[in-house]
């Protein structure tokens, strides 16, 4: 009884070996994508950077803001250039003089050599009257200088304003 148990046990250890697996295949194929990825990542990294380039001139920086209007003798200040993305800025500053005062706060995307167009508060305070403008708008260098000046230029009152963005 002892070698009929010893044979069938010898018989079922034979008869059981292992088959070779699949994982060598497995793991050649997941070199495979893993090398595709690692392309795809290299090739996504570089469109990202080209992304993040400039088309036109970095403006980053501080800027000499101005503001002139009938009535009002003429100041200035400063406005900052923060890039956020391509040709695009988060823009802040004032111009003061006495009471009265300009704030500028919001984002700014160069769309041409001549047009920044604005989207964010222009906040004035002048002879004692507040004036605020929250709609998109566009300063426009026409071409008289190294200065952008806001489009939309009538106030509440029907007076002009100049508000200007001095560049380096």
């Amino acid at each position: 009884m002892k070698i009929l148990s010893f044979l069938i046990l010898s018989c079922f250890l034979i008869g059981c070996k292992p088959e070779k697996s699949s994982q060598t295949i497995v793991s050649a194929e997941q070199l495979r994508i893993d090398s595709i990825n690692a392309q795809r990542r290299k090739w996504n990294d570089s469109i990202a950077i080209r992304n993040q380039q400039n088309i036109f001139k970095d403006e980053s920086g501080s800027h000499r803001l101005t503001f002139s209007s009938d009535g009002v003798a003429p100041f200035s200040g400063n406005i900052k250039f923060e890039k956020t993305y391509r040709d695009t800025y988060s823009v802040s500053g004032n111009a003061a003089a006495g009471r009265n005062k300009v704030s500028v706060n919001g984002e700014i995307i160069k769309v041409s050599e001549r047009h920044l167009n604005f989207d964010g508060e222009i906040r004035q305070k002048i002879n004692g009257k507040t004036f605020v403008r929250n709609k998109k708008t566009t300063f426009l260098n026409e071409g008289t200088g190294n200065f952008y000046r806001l489009q939309n230029k009538v106030n509440s009152d029907g007076f002009i304003d100049y508000i200007d963005i001095y560049f380096k």
